[in-house]
């Protein structure tokens, strides 16, 4: 028997103070196994099949390929419907949390990102740019399942990504701007220029996030309502939780699929922009936890910290370079490489992050 939490059905992988959960399914053991030949079966069919990004790009939602969009919808539904509604009035007041997640996401984040994309691609201004852009978009979508992986706050993780929705409608094109034009500037270095709706940005924040987020609030209202809490939560809950992870396989597949052939096409390119990126999520999962355990916010919460800080909106940031560079371009190519690297680190870090709950938290901990 396991002393790892279940991964597939989230919520049933919270600590007990006694204990956790007796054992992991298949799905739960092997989950890296199926992340990894779902970007691996993607990949294939976007060599194999010809056409087939175009098919898939043929009906779109808000600039995102109807069959991804349908992916992400079912990914984030179960995370929502997970939320303790009533509890977010109490998180969003937790200056101690949300102060930090704003300085992490908004400032340190696209700092690092640009520092790094400078660091090692100063002779590849198209990958750069677009690694910016990916550093300027902060997760709205795929944290939710990281952080409910590594058994974090899920209240707080859904006020932080909706905090960071608000923000990066609001900030993302100044943030471009200033970036990409402005800092170089101010540094001497070399200048680009990004063009961003803000109306599109909103638009797919309203979408990916409003829709499952209505989704699972209004069921989380009807479920207690009708059943009570006991019912929602220790026997809904486990049955709808591993949608989260077959949408997660499904998104991946498709979006490996949708740019196979740019990926399998420049290996050397793929591994240049790769390493920046993976010491972004490092550098940015590290100093967030750490950050989160010299805050003493308890695992649950530093756990979100640490996640929502790591994670990024390639969504949105893939969207913008194809938007104002076109589908060809090397910033797209950057945006579309984010993950590919973040999918398996990020998944490593859930690994990471249970073992530093086994080994640095005391019992009293855990759920505080």
């Amino acid at each position: 028997m396991s002393s790892q939490p279940t991964l597939s059905s989230p919520g049933s992988g919270d600590l007990e103070l006694g204990g956790v959960a007796s054992g992991l399914s298949v799905l739960d053991r092997f989950l890296p196994v199926w992340i990894g030949a779902a970007m691996l079966l993607g990949i294939g069919l976007g060599r194999l099949v010809p056409g087939l990004n175009r098919t898939l790009d043929h009906v779109q939602v808000a600039g995102t390929s109807l069959p991804i969009a349908i992916g992400l919808l079912v990914m984030m539904y179960p995370v929502l419907a997970k939320v303790r509604y009533g509890e977010i009035d109490r998180v969003a007041a937790d200056r101690t949390l949300v102060l930090p997640s704003l300085a992490l996401n908004w400032i340190v984040g696209p700092a690092v990102m640009f520092a790094l994309a400078w660091l090692f691609l100063p002779d590849l201004p198209a990958y750069r740019t677009g690694l910016i852009l990916v550093g300027l978009a902060r997760c709205i979508a795929m944290v939710l399942i990281w952080n409910d992986l590594a058994c974090g706050d899920d209240t707080a993780a859904a006020v932080l990504v909706a905090i960071n929705s608000v923000f990066q409608m609001v900030a993302y094109a100044a943030l471009g701007y200033f970036y990409l034009e402005v800092l170089p500037r101010w540094l001497g270095l070399s200048t680009t220029s990004v063009h961003v709706s803000v109306w599109a940005i909103a638009r797919s924040v309203l979408i990916f996030l409003g829709i499952p987020l209505a989704a699972g609030w209004a069921t989380r209202t009807i479920g207690e309502r009708r059943r009570g809490r006991a019912w929602y939560e220790q026997r809904f809950l486990p049955r709808i939780g591993p949608m989260a992870l077959y949408g997660l396989l499904f998104t991946i597949v498709l979006l490996f699929a949708f740019q196979g052939n740019a990926i399998t096409h420049q290996p050397l390119d793929v591994a240049r922009i790769a390493l920046p990126l993976l010491c972004y999520f490092a550098i940015m999962w590290t100093g967030s936890f750490a950050l989160g355990m010299s805050l003493r916010l308890g695992y649950p919460r530093t756990a979100t910290l640490a996640f929502t800080a790591a994670g990024n909106n390639f969504e949105l940031a893939i969207a913008v370079a194809i938007g104002t560079y076109g589908i060809a371009s090397g910033q797209a190519l950057a945006g579309v490489v984010g993950p590919l690297i973040e999918v398996p680190a990020l998944v490593a870090l859930v690994y990471v992050s249970l073992w530093a709950r086994r080994h640095f938290y005391a019992p009293r901990e855990l759920t505080s």
